[in-house]
């Protein structure tokens, strides 16, 4: 069928929580994608900071072929060497000791804020529980990560949300001391806002928010489920800022485009889960852990830490060159790594249409930041593309 065919029965049958663009891939190979009527598209998309290797990477297609034909699934209540080797892999990797997987960054939220309230219901009583997270934020769509989430978009037609949560502006270390109180059990960040329009803290914020929780005996976790598997050039994002968490969640690019979502938390917290706490079906599958396996050797193994580091530095330069061109539509370059966005003056949904009628896959987040999170096997020649495209765009502006 060809993409009109696909998108009148998805009409039909599909429903409508996306505002879907017309596009119907079929195909992708690295930086590129394919739809049904055989169009090319160079994705800067990258289905949402999820295919960090690319489109089809031969090494994570080979694991789930390879796989695929030896088990799929069975249950959690037996020991899956692949997902042991995964766990390992992170542990080994972090500041972390131990690992819970399950199918999605919101279920690694959910059982991040759940791991935070057992451990100080135990240690410090029933009445401690609140989980301080920012204004902007998200962690995902379940009815806790809404709670937790900073964003009254996202918040809307759900009431009543659950009472625990309380949102403070982010980047603001004294706003997260004016906010705690003697119910509070733990603060949930992003180093990086991605979907709150890829907002970064200053270098010291972090520092003082780890001093905060030290000083009150609270909980730190880092939400990296867009933001952590190489995006900004380090494995996760909060080492350039120096410090670790308590607890981190990680999901999108893990494990090549298969669906799995992890918690890591140090061993002091981590003994609050005992057998019958919590749980997930498919979590740690034999299927994605051996490609989340594959694809996190492939990024130690293949340089992509350097690389992402190297080619976001120039799609920085070329991106902050075309804000000097046209001064009066872009207002911001900002970002780290492949983890960009461009503050409009406009609204970004024209120009990210044009660019798709352009072969060229873009997003935009909070109405006016154009967001860049491509593959992290982006090449110069990808980006020159891009940003050929981009300004052709602007310039009809």
């Amino acid at each position: 069928m060809n993409s009109s065919a696909w998108i009148e029965k998805a009409d039909k049958y599909i429903m409508k929580t996306y505002g879907r663009y017309p596009l119907v891939p079929v195909k992708g190979e690295g930086c590129y994608l394919w739809d049904a009527d055989g169009k090319r598209y160079l994705d800067f998309l990258a289905g949402v900071a999820v295919n960090n290797l690319g489109h089809c990477h031969p090494k994570v297609t080979a694991a789930l072929a390879k796989q695929a034909a030896e088990l799929i699934h069975c249950s959690n209540y037996y020991h899956i060497p692949s997902q042991i080797e995964l766990a390992e892999l992170l542990c080994n990797l972090s500041f972390a000791n131990k690992a819970f997987f399950c199918n999605s960054g919101a279920e690694a939220n959910e059982a991040a804020i759940k791991l935070a309230r057992k451990y100080s219901r135990e240690k410090y009583g029933l009445d401690r529980y609140e989980i301080i997270t920012a204004i902007s934020s998200f962690h995902g769509r379940t009815m806790a990560t809404v709670s937790a989430t900073g964003q009254e978009k996202v918040q809307k037609f759900f009431d009543p949300l659950l009472h625990g949560f309380r949102h403070i502006p982010f980047n603001d270390a004294q706003a997260l001391r004016d906010a705690i109180g003697p119910g509070t059990c733990a603060v949930m960040l992003e180093p990086i806002q991605g979907e709150g329009g890829v907002v970064v803290p200053d270098a010291s914020y972090f520092q003082e928010v780890r001093k905060i929780c030290d000083e009150n005996n609270l909980i730190l976790i880092f939400d990296e489920v867009q933001v952590g598997m190489g995006r900004t050039g380090k494995m996760f994002a909060h080492e350039h800022f120096g410090i670790t968490p308590d607890i981190m969640t990680l999901a999108k690019a893990l494990a090549g485009g298969a669906p799995i979502g992890t918690m890591l938390a140090t061993d002091k917290l981590a003994e609050s889960f005992t057998p019958g706490t919590h749980g997930s079906t498919f979590g740690g599958n034999p299927l994605v852990t051996a490609a989340a396996v594959a694809t996190v050797r492939a990024i130690q193994e293949e340089g992509i830490l350097n690389h992402t580091e190297e080619i976001g530095e120039y799609l920085m330069g070329e991106l902050e060159a075309l804000g000097k061109k046209f001064p009066s539509l872009i207002t911001e370059v900002r970002g780290i790594g492949l983890m960009i966005g461009v503050e409009l003056a406009i609204p970004g949904g024209d120009i990210v249409k044009a660019a798709l009628s352009r072969g060229l896959l873009l997003n935009c987040a909070q109405e006016k930041v154009l967001r860049f999170v491509p593959p992290l096997i982006v090449g110069k020649k990808e980006v020159d593309e891009m940003i050929a495209t981009l300004r052709e765009i602007l310039q009809e502006l």
